[in-house]
């Protein structure tokens, strides 16, 4: 038996719901065989759930990444990187490696209080990261940040903002607008250099989306490993997330993380 094989460089979510946990529980709903590289640890004060992000050293970081890539992966994402170090490390890498199937979620804040990514880890991510990307997945403050358009108010700016990310190198552009804009529907909005594409979904009235972007990424990165095409891996990983935020649960007073297992149910 062979399986696809898939890595994840990312923060690890002791809650479950985020970060490297959901990746991997998202690998294996997609049947693939995932692999993880720890850029840091995230852990919550019980009191209110505000978050700590305590790094991993960067050399250490390096260590996984070679242990994995000596295996070699069909496919890779990004998740919190928390440092231009890492960010550095990262691009090293996935030229090192010749790695194709590279995903880019460019994760900048965390749930809670506390900011994650500092101005210079944007200009990194930005200079460094996205042009390796086939694909990359920012929320409508993400893709504000790395197009230096300012807030994000309208499917026009989401147009206008994909694509200047895409100028800047990433193949493929997916900006999450979720139930943000005063729309009847969900959606998103998928750019692929030439036209842009509308991925509207029923919005599902929910706080429990606690790991939906993580999830999002981590199965477009499973169905590339696969073998689709970025527009079916995209609106394949669309129904997945969605069939999973749809099944999201109460963990305690403060989170509620997304159902990863639900689509397959």
């Amino acid at each position: 038996m062979t399986m696809k094989k898939t890595l994840t460089l990312a923060g690890s979510d002791s809650s479950g719901g985020a970060g490297i946990q959901a990746d991997l529980k998202t690998f294996q709903e997609h049947d693939v065989y995932g692999m993880t590289a720890l850029t840091s640890i995230v852990t919550m004060n019980p009191d209110g759930w505000s978050h700590h992000v305590s790094p991993i050293d960067v050399n250490i970081v390096e260590k996984q990444l070679d242990t994995i890539l000596s295996v070699g992966v069909d496919a890779m994402k990004t998740g919190m990187l928390g440092s231009v170090d890492i960010i550095e490390l990262g691009a090293r890498k996935i030229e090192e490696y010749q790695l194709r199937n590279y995903i880019l979620d460019p994760v900048m804040v965390c749930k809670g209080d506390d900011e994650v990514l500092q101005p210079e880890n944007t200009d990194a991510m930005r200079e460094l990261l996205l042009p390796h990307a086939i694909v990359t997945t920012p929320n409508l403050f993400e893709a504000g940040q790395l197009a230096q358009t300012g807030p994000i108010k309208t499917v026009d700016g989401m147009k206008e903002a994909a694509v200047k990310i895409h100028e800047l190198g990433a193949k493929n552009v997916i900006i999450k607008g979720g139930k943000a804009f005063d729309y009847e529907k969900a959606l998103d909005l998928f750019y692929d250099g030439n036209s842009f594409t509308l991925l509207e979904k029923d919005k599902i009235n929910t706080t429990y989306n606690h790991g939906a972007g993580c999830t999002f990424a981590a199965a477009i990165t499973a169905n590339l490993a696969k073998g689709k095409s970025v527009e079916d891996a995209v609106r394949d990983a669309k129904d997945f997330v969605t069939a999973a935020i749809t099944s999201g649960w109460k963990l305690n007073a403060y989170v509620g993380p997304v159902m990863h297992g639900a689509y397959n149910k």
